[in-house]
């Protein structure tokens, strides 16, 4: 039978419903969402998926709820939210869905988990607590969401259920652009990792367009490359290679004798014609053909081996 009506709780909401909404909502577009918690609408039925509600976890009943005793947990004990349920039952439907590669979906599955469902997960069984995210826990999404919820002093009937609706399309935008950019580093990989093979032992990494290299770059064990060059529009950039993702330290600086430049003067700083830009945290630097700044990267390459 069909899946015609998506069922999750009235009242106030939080983001493990709302994102587990997202998911549903792109692969039963027809179905109706209901937020109800009236007995009858929230008992299971084969046109039904009821989630974050009704006390009880049975995939086979399509229903998804984890505030009952005890709740359902992860392989490693940790515990679920009704995002993660739905997750992983639907998840990979979710990614079809989405159009990544038939090839990718287990990884990215797996990774979207891990990054985006588990934290939603914890936060929401109060197993992980917001101040862990330090001054910026009121930026982290949940918070952001939850800030979408109706004031309290709204009296208007539909005043949740209204917000609920108007707080969907922006947890879709998040989930759907998360999606995409694990989809689009995975289409990456291969082609960073040829470019890693044609660099060799040269410390300059090629690539014909701005893309994701981190991860190909640490696959490849590829310490020895410290700046990667592509063009973007009409110029070229140089930049530097973070240690991490952690970091805003870079395995090799560009010339501190370029910092903050522009145009004639860093030309005349550099000596390459076309070197057109060089920021003054020196890590990225730009320049108007291929040829200025490979050039500029050998010099880079120089400085930085002789600092070494």
């Amino acid at each position: 039978m069909a899946i015609t009506q998506l069922v999750t709780h009235s009242g106030g909401f939080h983001a493990d419903e709302l994102l587990s909404s997202v998911v549903l909502t792109r692969l039963f577009p027809q179905a109706e969402l209901l937020r109800s918690r009236d007995r009858q609408t929230i008992t299971p039925a084969e046109n039904k998926i009821i989630y974050d509600v009704g006390g009880a976890f049975d995939a086979e009943a399509q229903i998804f709820d984890h505030h009952q005793r005890p709740g359902p947990l992860r392989e490693d004990d940790q515990p679920y939210s009704s995002f993660g349920l739905i997750w992983a039952h639907y998840g990979r439907d979710y990614l079809t869905a989405m159009d990544v590669p038939a090839g990718d979906i287990e990884a990215i599955h797996a990774k979207f988990d891990e990054k985006f469902v588990l934290p939603i997960d914890l936060l929401d069984n109060g197993a992980m607590e917001p101040s862990v995210a330090g001054p910026l826990s009121i930026l982290t999404l949940p918070s952001l969401l939850g800030s979408l919820k109706p004031v309290f002093d709204d009296a208007s009937p539909t005043a949740d259920d209204d917000a609920f609706l108007t707080a969907l399309p922006i947890a879709r935008s998040f989930v759907e652009a998360q999606i995409r950019n694990f989809a689009a580093k995975a289409r990456a990989v291969g082609i960073v990792e040829e470019a890693i093979a044609n660099a060799g032992t040269s410390a300059i990494l090629e690539l014909p367009m701005g893309m994701p290299y981190r991860s190909a770059l640490d696959k490849a064990e590829a310490d020895h490359i410290l700046f990667v060059v592509h063009p973007r529009g009409e110029d070229w950039t140089l930049g530097g290679i973070k240690l991490s993702s952690e970091t805003f330290e870079q395995r090799a600086d560009l010339p501190l004798a370029w910092a903050g430049l522009t145009d004639a003067d860093l030309e005349a700083a550099s000596g390459v014609v076309g070197a057109k830009f060089c920021h003054n945290a020196r890590f990225i630097a730009v320049a108007s053909t291929r040829e200025a700044i490979l050039e500029m990267a050998e010099l880079a390459v120089q400085e930085a081996q002789k600092e070494s």
